[in-house]
């Protein structure tokens, strides 16, 4: 299989750019061996790893066909005497077997998970590349420096030309001159004059007619690159600001403006050197030219001009510091960077360009609208674009950098007004172009962005970035969207919410879950999102930042290994864990907690009945003391007979849960002593009563919770006496500073 010359899709994504391979690179941290993924690349890609991961038996089947695989592969090395030479088939059968020989299911549904995400990736590398492919736009930059290296070839024959021109009009006529015998030979060596004029005259007739045809492709590729391929770049930046997970890459767009403006750089030295030449031979036949060459120089200067003033990008939009996963929200007084890139990539251009940025530059919102907001940066900084010695491109990074209110009060001519979290404000950055004889003015702004005062306006800011984000069409800005907002459609948004959590999670929402989600946003059937509903503080918006948060701080390796369920439920919970065996559980995001919290849903028999219960949800501030793998451990239900069980057995739908969140666990330090007194550990526990009372009402859309119910403070007073006589009896005190003084509150049906 190894020798196969089928390019596989391995092969295609090493292809790719280092920000792509970097995407793919992610997919397997923690998860599963890279090395394994290339060596076996197409018996990987051969197997039905979808259909592994829910069949037992085909789960199996593909487990041992790349084991069994890896030991041939292994006894053919060891045949050819090339152990040492290839990959460690051994080490990899081994990790294969102690990982997931008693999950196999499960493995098979991280590569079947793993191997969706390289189409997309593929997919989306393969978009990015807008509607001209790369080869065809090189082809046509190649065509283009093609045709000027001829150029510069007839300029070589020129020079040469005119140096004999100067040779017959200098050395043959002073000879002709001295020599009396000679003077019947003037007319022959005027006629050579003549002939060799009139041939010099031909090569700049042919030099111009290239250098017209040079501009000319060049206009037309400079018409791609500037009307397409950059505002595609430019799109694709502002989902990516956003969290699409798209390619921004500078590096083709780079090599096309830097080639591009080589070529007109070239021509414009070309063209003095011609009319140098033209001065010092004023004929007739060099006047002749002199319209010619003046048309020529226009448009090339005119290309050169409008080149030049679109090279200029910002490469890293404005991002604070301490929130890089959502920049375009500055906050006064802190600090953020901001990077500039000058695609024009010319030696010669090197700290040539000084770079000033501006606050609301000519922002015709800061008169009129009421209550505009003007801001000033804390320090006057200019920036020259120098080489980066990264990778050689012309750069300005804007480090720590901050905004103070400029208090300037402005006459408004209008009296519509809009929350601080929905003035839009820009950056711009400017530059003077002086080279060769040319000049221009070059200036490229910001992405909106919103400024704010408070921490606390982090989660409404972030929203008016997506949703403009979403909106925007094209290159006019339009900071004044919020004062009439259009909606958007459930489609746009949801896929906006997914990007959220691959972002902080590395993992997007699948079907079921923006299913869940969906009633939160839109209206009964309909299909649009309304900003007023989108940005109240009632919206489930911020609940959902809670729960990202949340993600971000403590779950990225569940959420990431779709170990969470998350969006579901009660009902849904319910009717998926009663047909399920006692034991099973599932992880669920509590809705009640704004600031996000999970709870563990589990289901056990009594009676042949089936009864789903739901523990108290952890909060972050909890999961910050313990990490959520280990209360699925730790975590017990006490008997009557203080007989303490881990209810919970199987992740949903039936999958043993100890193979697989036994790598998520941490094992704290052990001490017998801290401080001098004697360590103690945390302890998990909820006190369940015999018989289950009936189920708790159903809240028909907020709380997927099941609250706990104990009718009797005193049952609660004697089951918390029982719980701590029992305590006493340990050789171990556990931590009563963290669980315990709640465990009457622990228990949910």
């Amino acid at each position: 299989m190894t020798n196969s010359f089928r390019m596989t899709r391995w092969q295609e994504l090493l292809r790719l750019d280092s920000a792509s391979q970097d995407r793919v690179r992610l997919l397997y941290v923690d998860r599963f061996l890279r090395e394994i993924r290339q060596s076996l690349c197409e018996t990987i890609e051969s197997l039905d790893w979808d259909s592994a991961a829910v069949h037992e038996d085909k789960a199996n089947d593909c487990f041992n066909t790349l084991t069994a695989y890896l030991e041939e592969e292994w006894r053919r090395s060891v045949q050819e005497n090339t152990v040492l030479q290839g990959p460690d088939f051994t080490g990899m059968r081994d990790y294969l077997l102690k990982n997931f020989r008693d999950q196999q299911k499960n493995f098979a549904a991280i590569l079947s998970e793993c191997l969706k995400k390289e189409e997309e990736i593929l997919a989306s590398a393969s978009g990015a590349q807008g509607c001209i492919l790369p080869t065809t736009m090189d082809n046509k930059v190649n065509e283009l420096k093609k045709q000027f290296l001829e150029v510069k070839k007839l300029f070589k024959l020129l020079e040469g030309r005119n140096e004999k021109l100067i040779y017959i009009q200098e050395t043959l006529q002073s000879q002709v001159k001295q020599h009396v015998e000679l003077v019947q030979t003037r007319a022959v060596v005027d006629e050579k004059c003549v002939n060799q004029a009139n041939c010099i005259m031909v090569t700049k007739q042919n030099i111009l007619q290239q250098i017209w045809e040079i501009l000319k492709l060049a206009e037309d590729i400079m018409a791609t690159l500037i009307n397409e391929e950059l505002p595609e770049w430019k799109r694709r930046q502002q989902l990516a600001c956003i969290g699409s997970p798209v390619d921004t890459c500078l590096v083709l767009l780079q090599k096309w403006f830097t080639a591009v403006a080589e070529v007109l750089l070239g021509v414009h030295e070309q063209m003095q050197k011609l009319q140098d030449q033209n001065k010092k031979n004023s004929n007739s036949n060099a006047s002749n030219l002199s319209g010619p060459v003046a048309e020529i120089e226009k448009f090339n200067r005119t290309l050169f001009t409008k080149l030049l003033t679109n090279a200029l990008v910002i490469e890293k939009q404005p991002t604070m510091s301490n929130q890089p996963q959502r920049p375009l929200i500055l906050k006064t007084g802190a600090p953020f960077d901001v990077t500039v890139r000058f695609l024009a990539n010319l030696p010669k251009f090197r700290c040539l360009l000084s770079v000033k940025p501006v606050f609301d530059k000519d922002v015709e919102e800061a008169k009129t609208i009421k209550g505009f907001r003007c801001f000033v940066f804390t320090t006057d900084v200019s920036k020259v674009l120098d080489e980066d010695t990264q990778n050689g491109s012309l750069v300005a990074e804007f480090g720590h950098m901050s905004l103070k209110d400029a208090k300037i009060k402005l006459k408004r001519t209008a009296e519509n007004r809009l929350m601080v979290t929905e003035e839009l404000h820009v950056i711009s950055f400017l530059t003077e172009f002086q080279y060769a004889g040319l000049r221009c003015s070059i200036e490229v702004s910001s992405l909106p962005l919103v400024v704010i005062t408070a921490g606390t306006q982090l989660d409404s800011a972030w929203a008016s970035i997506l949703w403009c984000s979403v909106l925007s069409t094209g290159e006019l800005r339009n900071l004044s969207l919020f004062l009439d907002p259009p909606p958007l459609t459930w489609q746009q948004l949801s896929q906006v919410l997914s990007w959220q959590f691959l972002t902080v999670g590395q993992r997007e929402l699948d079907t079921n879950q923006l299913s869940m989600l969906r009633p939160k946003f839109v209206e009964d059937s309909g299909d649009i999102v309304l900003w007023s509903k989108f940005s109240k503080k009632e919206s489930s918006w911020f609940w959902l930042c809670g729960t990202l948060d949340m993600i971000r701080l403590h779950l990225v390796d569940l959420w990431r290994d779709g170990l969470i369920m998350g969006f579901v439920s009660r009902e849904t919970a319910k009717a998926l864990l009663q047909e399920k065996k006692t034991g099973t559980f599932l992880l669920r995001f509590s809705e009640s907690t704004k600031d996000g919290a999970i709870s563990i849903s589990w289901v056990d028999q009594s009676n042949g009945d089936p009864r789903v219960h739901s523990v108290e949800p952890y909060t972050k501030q909890e999961l910050t003391f313990m990490c959520l793998a280990n209360i699925i451990y730790m975590y017990s239900l006490e008997g009557q007979r203080s007989e303490d069980r881990n209810p919970l057995v199987y992740l949903y739908p039936d999958t043993p849960k100890d193979p697989i969140f036994r790598r998520y666990c941490k094992t704290p330090e052990k001490s017998t002593f801290v401080n001098g007194y004697l360590a103690r550990k945390q302890m998990l526990v909820s006190v369940h009563p015999s018989p289950p009372p009936s189920p708790p009402s159903e809240n028909a859309s907020i709380d997927m919770e099941v609250d706990v119910e104990t009718n009797q403070n005193m049952e609660k007073q004697e089951q918390l006496m029982e719980l701590v006589s029992d305590l006493l009896k340990l050789n171990e005190f556990p931590d009563l500073s963290t669980r315990v003084p709640d465990l009457s509150q622990q228990l949910e049906l």
